[in-house]
């Protein structure tokens, strides 16, 4: 920008008169503009919600490992692309997490923060990452999306919104797309409904079938699956439904999945928290191979499963868990953990049910796991009671 055009920038702002406060919704409706258009995208073809799909929870519509971008929308991503849906209660990150639901004395180590790897502390900066990433949005910079908005049919909207003048700024106009995109997320009945039968269970509504309460008992029990130690399932000391997830990282030795572009480099490796796409914790050891615990809500609307999307099916992501200890040359072709280097594999979580040892009985047989996914099946939202669910066929 020219100190001419700045100085008449900075007149304009200084006799112009302010603008109204937009009212949240103005701000949330502008943003739901934002995440469903495809000219902010380098391609004009790849929008927020075509890898957060509304049907699918706001997460991925098909089963490929990594959604595809970049300019010509053929580029393959290097993670799955996680749901965004309740993702507002998810803390800053910090590295000791203290939390007030348990024991508040212990350390629960790394916690918080969005994406795999906890980098983006907020929805406001989590949106910044696929409008700029080479392998999502693929804008050159902040100012190609900022023209693109002035592009669009929104942009007089975005201008009475945000004030006459703030696609003068580049910088500003992004700052206040991606609090607009906040806000869209922040709307309870597209990105956290709670409307789940599991959430009609805690509201006393509805009772779960002997298979899915079953199912509910495996999940808990800390000698059988175990979910509930980092997908916790009951009411917080708050008052709020669970999240199903303690925002917490594992490092679970997920295989490595040959169909990703990257791994096509044997000597690449997501190492999660300490690297390559997160760099501040780059060189932390004791944290390489820890990606963040997801949400299980809607779970069984995903195809793909776990940070590197190695996993096509529930049953698959199941039998993972109860046989990677048991049966390693199953997951593994050399035997042994493959997309973790050997330096960092004491930061592998043996806690069950991955403590079992060859030779003994996996923590959950072919009909337990059928149980379990029976009750992940009651945390898919849109749930209607059967009288109401028949009303309105």
């Amino acid at each position: 920008m020219s100190w001419r055009r700045a100085l008449a920038l900075l007149a304009l702002l200084l006799t112009a008169p302010a603008a109204p406060k937009p009212s949240a919704r103005e701000v949330a409706s502008l943003g739901k503009e934002l995440f469903f258009d495809p000219g902010l995208s380098a391609s004009h073809t790849l929008s927020c919600a075509s890898c957060h799909d509304p049907s699918h929870a706001y997460g991925p519509p098909n089963a490929l490992p990594a959604q595809l971008g970049g300019p010509d929308a053929r580029a393959q991503g290097q993670r799955a692309v996680p749901s965004l849906r309740y993702v507002q209660r998810v803390p800053l990150f910090a590295e000791h997490y203290f939390d007030e639901d348990a024991d508040e004395s212990v350390d629960n180590g790394p916690t918080g923060g969005l994406t795999w790897d906890g980098r983006a502390r907020n929805p406001h900066e989590q949106a910044k990452l696929p409008l700029l990433s080479p392998l999502e949005m693929a804008n050159a910079d902040e100012a190609a999306v900022v023209r693109a908005v002035a592009k669009s049919s929104y942009a007089a909207e975005f201008q009475r919104v945000f004030g006459a003048a703030i696609l003068e700024s580049p910088s500003a106009a992004f700052d206040a797309l991606t609090r607009a995109l906040e806000a869209y997320q922040d709307v309870p009945a597209e990105f956290f409904p709670y409307t789940s039968k599991y959430d009609a269970y805690l509201r006393q509504a509805t009772e779960l079938t002997a298979q899915e309460k079953r199912g509910l008992a495996l999940f808990e029990a800390p000698t059988k699956g175990n979910c509930a130690r980092c997908h916790p399932t009951g009411i917080g000391s708050s008052g709020g439904f669970p999240a199903f997830t303690d925002f917490g990282y594992a490092a679970l030795a997920v295989p490595r999945n040959r169909a990703l572009a990257a791994n096509r480099d044997p000597k690449y490796y997501d190492l999660g928290l300490c690297g390559p796409l997160r760099t501040d914790l780059a060189g932390r050891a004791d944290l390489c191979g820890m990606f963040r615990t997801p949400s299980l809500r809607n779970v069984t609307l995903r195809r793909t499963f776990f940070h590197n999307g190695a996993f096509h099916s529930l049953a698959d992501a199941l039998h993972f868990y109860v046989e990677r200890e048991l049966h390693p040359e199953k997951w593994y072709p050399s035997g042994a953990y493959d997309d973790l280097p050997p330096q960092y594999r004491a930061n592998v979580n043996r806690e069950p049910p991955f403590d079992r040892k060859p030779g003994q009985a996996p923590a959950l047989d072919d009909a337990e796991i059928a149980d379990v996914i029976a009750f992940l099946g009651t945390l898919t939202d849109g749930w209607k009671p059967p009288a109401a669910a028949a009303a309105t066929r």
